[in-house]
């Protein structure tokens, strides 16, 4: 998976997406999914199946040249 820099790079920009969107649930009780209809809306659930799709990759491709865990 090292080979391919800009799904790793899309997929990182996924899971951050994923991420700031649990903390705005986690503070304020508010989903980015909102903007795209609501957790029901076709757009909203394809972002959410993308971004969880994105973490399963990085996880898959985490190997241990990872720069932070080889410390």
């Amino acid at each position: 998976m090292s080979g391919n820099k800009g799904l790793h790079g899309l997929s990182f920009l996924l899971v951050i997406i994923g991420s700031l969107n649990w903390l705005l649930v986690g503070l304020f009780k508010w989903d980015v999914g909102v903007w795209f209809g609501g957790q029901d809306a076709t757009v909203s659930r394809v972002i959410y199946v993308l971004v969880g799709l994105a973490a399963i990759y990085l996880l898959a491709g985490h190997k241990g040249d990872c720069k932070m865990c080889s410390k």
